[in-house]
């Protein structure tokens, strides 16, 4: 299969976009954070007359800085998060304020493994994580179907093992 590479060497997005699903994922987490911040200062400021008014603008001003996440971010990471396995290497690209490109060579990978958490679950998704040796984590792929994620496990695993030799 042929690298991710545009006609003039720069490197192109990878093919693959996450499961529609994963917008609805980003979504209930993003919600979930924000409704955790407003019981940890609504409820204290319901009880606390003393400390209402800082805590109700605490509640203000974290509302309008985890808003935009909750209502925008989904989409936006829809937009921009690709991922591509190919006979050498898995991509990734995440990121829609900054992008970041996380690449391993097959010859350099340890584990494969799909990660499925209860929310993952009730709507049908997984998340891929590829670890080499390197000390900047893994290659993680969010969002994907579980379908989509076991597959592309077994890929990866049946692909490693015909992979000779290291990379370093």
């Amino acid at each position: 299969m042929p690298e991710p590479t545009a006609s003039d060497g720069a490197p192109r997005p990878p093919r693959h976009r996450v499961a529609p699903r994963a917008r609805t994922y980003w979504l209930l987490s993003r919600a979930t954070t924000l409704l955790v911040v407003w019981a940890l200062t609504l409820v204290p400021a319901a009880l606390w007359e003393g400390g209402r008014t800082w805590l109700l603008v605490a509640a203000g001003v974290l509302t309008v800085l985890l808003l935009p996440a909750v209502v925008l971010a989904p989409w936006l990471r829809y937009r921009t998060h690709r991922w591509e396995a190919t006979g050498t290497a898995v991509y990734s690209r995440t990121g829609w304020v900054g992008r970041e490109w996380r690449i391993a060579p097959l010859s350099r990978v340890q584990t494969v493994e799909a990660k499925r958490n209860l929310l993952h679950r009730a709507l049908g998704l997984a998340a891929v994580s590829v670890t080499t040796g390197s000390a900047q984590g893994a290659v993680e792929i969010q969002g994907l179907a579980a379908d989509v994620a076991e597959e592309l496990v077994s890929q990866l695993t049946d692909a490693v093992a015909r992979t000779q030799g290291d990379a370093t």
